[in-house]
């Protein structure tokens, strides 16, 4: 490359002549591009973002000027020029380069980004930090791919607004329900600026011509296009950041690097807030990403002459992935109770709701990235007597935690929450981990904890949670069920009941939450290949617990084992001693899960053994467990070696 292998830092960059940018960037676009189809990851939004990351890294001296990014995965064009080209092939392997912003890789990533509509916000704190210290240096916020859909980022445009701070918002516009959210808006504006009057004038004067026939319809349509036109004339897409005292610049050609230098570096001088709005193209480059709304986000590995994917079929065997099973089955569902509806939150591919969607339109709400008015709106169909189905991220859900508990849980409203990704999730890393949705759901009064064993139990638990007229979260992993046939219809199962999945003794006790029982299983069968006798109880309900069964089992047992994909701190395993407690028991007890760290991102069957979630590392706690005589309620926080 003629460029590009000679840049090393955003410095190298900026000694290039202006003239020489066009061939950057698509020399930048053209290695991204090669890189991703082999190891596969987020490629649409980094594609449409090329341009705007040369022209950033050349109109500013970062990491004097503070860029700060929106939802990491745009960010892939700033990685390669901030020094981390030759890596750039490690993107979310283990030890690798993280998929997303992170600020102990770069000192150019100024502030860590993987979930979206942070970047306003972080960045004006960031202005006032330099402002409090009287530092150097200007501060951008580059938002979009959905960004500004999120309440949050709307709330921190205000903000800016609000102090007069001289900051940059680059406004990222690919069509990724930014347009259809900045047109609310403007409709929104354009009805108070032409008020009522203009309304009552409208219907006036149709109510005249509807009385002559087609010609009146006619005229109507003429009349109603004209007045579209002066409205649009009168608030153009600028009029919401105007009247949020921005000065307004745009919309421009996003993939123009040129003119984004240029307009970059008149907005540096101007003394107060500045929003530019590109226009860009999501998949920029690359015609099998660019025309796929469904490959837009993210692409496995792929042959880059023909766009086929390189990765395995699944067509024809192995298991379904959990979260097509949750969405075949609440349309099976659905068809016979109409009080179902499904709620997402910009994720209807990911959380498995296209057939929904399609099957009954009607029913099923995408509110964009905005889970906090996602979960208040459940609530109020809840009212209604519906029963919402809210299938979320389990790191998302975290966003709208006060939602859960005041909106709906206070007030004893049927909402189901559908956990997909719980648990951790590999290459996405920490940002994207489900590790802690048991211990922020477990401490809200009036809600039922569950997680399915494997892909059958799903469908049973999901009926269960809908027929029970109560707040419910389900949680199941991402990727592929254990392989289990899907046993007829489904079924409603004993609410807050257990089962005894292996009885075989009493010398050691594993209690096990979703898929984990069946490492637990197969922990178990390694065992007593030692004469260990071991039972393992599948607890199905982390809330409410089954006390009896628990008890029970926990009174025989001469240790107890807990085994959760989730934070230890205030998880399943910690529901347990409070049981134990609660009833007297002092057991010996090791708990196994996540310890009290953030978990990089990698191979997922890895970073589970990291944490001893693997039948070696059930083994090696009994061991040790048992090593320690006399030790009761023994909590192990930290992953076994």
């Amino acid at each position: 490359m003629k460029y590009l292998d000679k840049i090393e830092s955003p410095a190298d960059l900026r000694q290039l002549p202006l003239e020489a940018l066009p061939e950057v960037a698509q020399e930048l676009r053209q290695f991204i591009l090669e890189k991703i189809s082999r190891i596969g990851g987020h490629l649409g939004a980094a594609l449409g973002t090329v341009e705007l990351s040369v022209a950033l890294h050349y109109a500013f001296e970062s990491p004097t000027d503070r860029i700060v990014w929106d939802v990491g995965h745009q960010a892939h064009g700033h990685k390669v020029l901030t020094g981390r080209r030759d890596r750039f092939h490690t993107l979310k392997q283990e030890g690798g380069l993280s998929g997303f912003l992170k600020r102990s890789e770069s000192e150019h990533d100024i502030f860590g980004a993987g979930h979206a509509s942070t970047s306003i916000s972080a960045a004006l704190g960031i202005r006032e930090g330099l402002r409090l210290k009287d530092g150097p240096g200007k501060v951008v916020a580059l938002i979009g791919d959905g960004g500004l859909t999120g309440g949050m980022a709307f709330e921190a445009l205000n903000h800016v607004g609000a102090l007069k701070r001289d900051m940059i918002v680059v406004l990222n516009d690919n069509g990724m329900s930014i347009s259809p959210n900045v047109g609310a808006m403007s409709e929104w504006l354009s009805r108070k600026l032409v008020g009522q009057p203009m309304t009552r004038w409208r219907r006036r004067v149709r109510h005249v011509l509807e009385a002559f026939d087609d010609h009146g319809q006619d005229a109507i349509r003429v009349i109603e296009h004209l007045l579209d036109a002066t409205k649009a004339a009168v608030v153009g897409p600028g009029a919401l950041f105007e009247g949020l005292g921005f000065e307004y610049v745009g919309p421009i050609d996003g993939h123009d690097v040129i003119v984004l230098v240029e307009t970059f570096r008149n907005a540096r001088e101007l003394e107060r807030p500045v929003l530019i709005h590109a226009m860009t193209s999501k998949g920029k480059g690359c015609p099998g990403v660019e025309d796929d709304v469904e490959r837009k986000h993210a692409v496995s590995p792929f042959d880059l002459e023909s766009g086929k994917s390189l990765s395995p079929s699944k067509a024809g065997g192995g298991a379904p992935p959990y979260t097509d099973v949750f969405g075949e089955t609440l349309c099976e569902l659905a068809r016979s109770d109409p009080r179902i509806v499904a709620i997402t939150a910009a994720m209807a591919q990911g959380t498995g709701l296209v057939p929904f969607a399609e099957e009954f339109p009607s029913r099923f709400y995408d509110v964009g990235i905005a889970e906090q008015h996602g979960v208040t709106f459940a609530a109020g169909l809840a009212v209604e007597g519906f029963r919402p189905v809210a299938a979320i991220y389990s790191t998302f859900l975290q966003r709208a935690i006060d939602q859960v508990e005041h909106d709906v849980c206070l007030q004893h409203l049927p909402v189901v929450f559908c956990l997909d990704r719980a648990g951790l999730v590999g290459p996405d890393g920490p940002t994207h981990h489900g590790v802690f949705d048991i211990s922020y759901l477990r401490m809200i009064p009036d809600l039922a904890l569950m997680a399915p064993k494997n892909e059958d139990e799903l469908r049973h638990l999901l009926l269960t949670a809908i027929n029970s007229g109560k707040p419910v979260a389900m949680r199941y992993p991402r990727g592929n069920g254990v392989g289990v046939p899907l046993d007829g219809p489904p079924r409603e199962l004993p609410w807050g009941k257990g089962e005894v999945v292996r009885s075989e003794g009493h010398d050691l006790l594993l209690l096990a939450i979703g898929p984990h029982v069946y490492t637990a299983l197969q922990a178990a069968e390694e065992l007593a290949r030692e004469g260990v006798a071991a039972t393992v109880i599948n607890a199905r309900f982390i809330k409410p617990l089954d006390e009896e069964l628990l008890v029970e089992h926990i009174g025989r047992a001469s240790a107890v084992i807990t085994v959760e994909e989730n934070a230890l701190a205030g998880g399943f395993g910690s529901a347990v001693l409070e049981l134990c407690e609660q009833r007297g028991l002092s057991p010996l007890v090791r708990r196994i899960g996540v310890p009290d760290r953030f978990i990089g991102h990698g191979n997922v069957t890895k970073l589970q053994a990291q944490c001893g979630l693997s039948v070696e590392g059930i083994v090696a706690a009994y061991r040790q467990l048992v090593a320690t005589p006399g030790r009761h309620l023994a909590v192990a926080a930290s992953p076994v070696a």
